[in-house]
């Protein structure tokens, strides 16, 4: 058993010894020994210093949880077998043991490639996690909760590079150019960058990938498509301005409102693009489209599912989408296939499209059996979320999965009042707050700048995007308000009712300490449109305001 020795060491006192302490100056207390701590059969451990291949008897050392401290540097408190907290003083905070040691279960044999690599995983996890990994940082590198800051600074630049020249190897990303602009514009905009100084750059880049029938392409030239128009349009408003949502202008939102209904299935759901695959992706980016751009719920007359007896967009949709959840609990890119993360925010955003959510969610999944999925999806030590059974942590499916929180909470809590948030009670917490934060904190930042899948990958623009939204949508508490006796709601009106805000309220009994830094808050971005909420409020009010076609 082979010790492998971390990137710097943490001071801590000999056992039974007090540390020598200088006089009160405002500098870290002294130390009588020094130790280092040591990876050792998946377990942050210490011990004195000693070359690498010393043997550490695992038996004798087991972590249960990093105590960190701003003013008094580090420490390790062990478990059972040495009672003693090692550290420098008891004022510091504890990193909880969950984040901090292996899960406490026996693993299966043999192993194979899925346990390898999560095994894998999870060694480059933990070292970041306790916070000893870089030897670039010191402990004041480090809230009193232990975490890093976010290097917001850095995430900026990169964020910004990605929306210059790129390199030969994006060649294979020419399909995806709309995706890579709304990638980069929705990072810098929850980082709190102004993105309209864009909107010229913006606009030249989407001109020619607009087609006759009114939807967007990939790149220049291509079919359009759902996913590629989803990404444009969102693009589009968030860098705002008459130029750019004049793009969108009415006639050629009557030729986009057609192209639609083209893709309208007999079965209830939407194809991607004419002739093309049929899954929720199609469903969701079919009814952000119509939603923000207030088109008409009502088919075109031509569209080919009024042969089936549909007449609006929305028809047979819901019992689509319920027919795509799984034995397991999760919701499939189609009925009868495998559940993935992604695919269930698809299907709950689209649902708080088409009504309230604690109407819509309900009547049309298995709620508990979806959030049991959910929950199973979340790991420890890492505190990141998976997107599908038995997959490894991946910084995207803060969002992803992260994501259908917010919209899961809504449709238990129901509407909320804004001005008496406070006496609502949360119904508690489906998942672990604080594991999603550390995660994306210390796990999934990329000292270059930009947000990565895990450590030791490459950062670039869809990950700091999805990853940056799943902090923001843990950062804020995401709700429905409450709708006015008297007041008239259109179809498709409930997705505007949402709001947001920095506190979360508890369940009753249940406390939760903030562990970020004010300074690391995004900004918020709307649950179901994850763009800025003004862009939101901007562009459909602008459409919603011209009359007819």
């Amino acid at each position: 058993m082979e010790a492998k020795k971390l990137g710097r060491s943490i001071c801590i006192p000999e056992r039974g010894h007090k540390p020598k302490t200088r006089p009160a100056t405002g500098k870290r207390s002294g130390v009588v020994f020094r130790r280092t701590a040591f990876v050792v059969d998946g377990m942050i451990q210490t011990g004195r210093s000693r070359p690498s291949s010393y043997q550490l008897p695992s038996s004798n050392f087991h972590t249960t949880g990093i105590r960190i401290d701003r003013t008094g540097g580090a420490a390790v408190r062990l478990g059972k077998h040495r009672k003693t907290v090692l550290g420098m003083n008891q004022g510091g905070t504890v990193i909880p043991d969950l984040f901090t040691s292996l899960p406490p279960f026996k693993r299966d044999h043999p192993q194979t490639n899925t346990t390898i690599a999560q095994d894998e995983t999870v060694q480059l996890c933990l070292p970041l996690l306790v916070g000893v990994e870089d030897p670039s940082r010191s402990i004041f590198d480090f809230n009193s909760h232990g975490l890093p800051r976010l290097e917001r600074e850095t995430h900026v630049k990169f964020l910004h590079k990605s929306l210059r020249k790129l390199g030969a190897s994006y060649v294979a990303m020419d399909a995806s150019r709309p995706w890579q602009i709304y990638w980069s514009l929705a990072g810098l905009s929850m980082l709190g960058e102004d993105v309209q100084q864009y909107r010229e750059r913006v606009v030249q880049t989407f001109t020619p990938m607009q087609n006759l029938d009114g939807g967007f392409g990939g790149g220049h030239g291509q079919t359009s498509h759902c996913a590629a128009s989803y990404a444009a349009i969102l693009s589009l408003a968030m860098v705002g301005g008459k130029e750019a949502l004049d793009m969108i202008e009415r006639r050629a939102l009557q030729v986009v409102w057609k192209w639609l209904g083209e893709l309208k299935q007999d079965d209830g759901g939407f194809i991607m693009s004419v002739e093309g695959e049929e899954d929720v992706r199609g469903a969701y980016c079919a009814m952000v489209m119509i939603s923000l751009l207030a088109l008409p719920i009502e088919l075109p007359p031509q569209a080919p599912s009024r042969a089936n007896g549909f007449n609006l967009f929305s028809d047979g949709l819901p019992e689509y989408l319920s027919r795509c959840q799984t034995f397991e609990g999760g919701i499939s890119g189609k009925p009868q296939t495998e559940a993935h993360g992604a695919y269930a925010f698809c299907v709950l955003a689209c649902l708080c499209i088409l009504g309230p959510p604690n109407e819509m969610i309900p009547e049309y999944l298995d709620v508990s059996l979806l959030m049991s999925w959910l929950s199973a999806l979340q790991y420890a030590p890492e505190g990141g979320f998976a997107g599908r059974t038995n997959k490894l942590v991946d910084g995207c499916y803060s969002h992803w999965v992260g994501g259908c929180w917010p919209l899961l909470e809504a449709s238990i809590s129901g509407p909320q009042a804004q001005d008496d948030l406070k006496q609502y009670a949360n119904p508690g917490s489906f998942f672990s707050r604080e594991g999603l934060i550390r995660y994306v904190l210390s796990c999934c930042q990329a000292n270059e700048g930009g947000l990565r899948d895990k450590p030791e990958t490459n950062p670039d623009a869809y990950h700091s995007c999805y990853t940056l939204a799943g902090l923001s949508s843990v950062q804020h508490y995401n709700y429905i308000t409450k709708i006015d006796g008297h007041e008239v709601v259109s179809p498709l009106d409930f997705a505007f009712r949402w709001a947001s805000s920095p506190d979360t309220p508890q369940a009753k009994g249940e406390e939760q300490e903030r562990i970020f830094d004010e300074e690391d808050r995004l900004l918020p971005i709307h649950p179901i449109y994850v763009i800025p909420w003004n862009n939101v409020e901007q562009t459909h009010d602008s459409f919603s305001q011209k009359k007819g076609f």
